[in-house]
């Protein structure tokens, strides 16, 4: 019978993509041969986990404004707590340790619209052949509801909450329009960070639910060419965005950290618990938002 409070080791994958395993200190994921004093002792919800700042990457997909904005109807709920919880924790450890920061976007180009699925479209509605706007199901949208004429499609003006300005939202989720800029809060936040001299802040154009999908999307070929091999993900939704991006990184390689409290999904609950239960048990590991800064700080208890 073996003795449960026999220290246990363990060496898992091959020889380009290895994790060690202690367990009394956790899983490794530094893919390093020895130990570092920069390397980081992450609590996670089921085991600690160690990690490299210089292989580190915080990815913030799609807190844009089309999904957080309440010019577009988008009311006070969890992307917006997110928000908060990053600004107030994961974002300043990330700057702190040199993690970089990713912003990982809707943003589609003319030639995305042309090869576009079906499928895909769909998601962010249609219209019939008389040009009336059609939700998922196909059903008429009611004339009180804001009407969404699916990618690449004018979304007309509202009302800058900001500046009380009328503004034009643009084309919806094409790059460099109003719907696909930040939320003024992490807006904010990436500003500073792209001015960083070190490792500065990157934005990168997404043209599916997930950053990660194919041979090698933008953001596969500069985490690669950066060495980045552990990714801790947040935004919007959990169940859509993150969730596809993590799959898809997890399924490349990659080391994957959902932040829970630093994703939102206006979806149901049932459909937020089966990506933290999955990503905790199996696809990774799952931590919130001041855990990650207080192990980043050295004030992890790793327990």
């Amino acid at each position: 019978m073996t003795d449960p409070s026999r220290e246990r080791n363990a060496i898992i994958g091959d020889s380009d993509n290895v994790w060690k395993y202690s367990s009394s200190s956790g899983f490794d994921l530094t893919h390093s041969e020895t130990p570092s004093p920069s390397h980081l002792t992450i609590k996670t919800t089921t085991t600690p986990i160690i990690i490299d700042p210089a292989k580190t990457a915080l990815v913030i997909i799609d807190m844009q404004n089309f999904f957080l904005s309440p010019s577009l109807g988008r009311t006070e709920g969890p992307g917006h707590r997110a928000s908060a919880q990053l600004l107030e924790h994961s974002i300043p450890a990330c700057r702190s340790a040199g993690i970089r920061t990713i912003w990982l976007n809707w943003g589609l180009a003319e030639a995305d619209l042309s090869s576009m699925p079906g499928g895909v479209r769909r998601a962010f509605g249609f219209t019939d052949s008389n040009g009336n706007a059609l939700d998922r199901q196909g059903r008429p949208i009611p004339p009180e509801r804001r009407a969404f004429k699916g990618m690449g499609s004018d979304m007309g003006s509202v009302t800058d909450p900001g500046t009380g300005e009328e503004v034009k939202v643009g084309r919806m989720l094409m790059r460099d329009q109003w719907n696909m800029a930040l939320y003024p809060p992490l807006a904010a936040a990436y500003e500073e960070g792209r001015q960083l001299p070190d490792k500065p802040d990157v934005w990168i154009h997404k043209n599916r639910m997930s950053g990660m999908w194919g041979p090698e999307t933008d953001c596969e070929a500069f985490l690669r060419k950066e060495g980045i091999t552990t990714l801790v993900l947040a935004g919007v939704n959990t169940d859509q965005c993150v969730h596809g991006t993590l799959l898809d990184a997890y399924n490349k390689g990659f080391d994957c950290v959902l932040l829970s409290d630093g994703c939102g999904t206006t979806s149901p609950d049932a459909a937020r618990e089966g990506v933290e239960f999955n990503c905790a048990n199996v696809t990774g590991f799952m931590t919130t938002c001041e855990d990650f800064a207080k192990g980043v700080a050295g004030r992890g208890s790793g327990t």
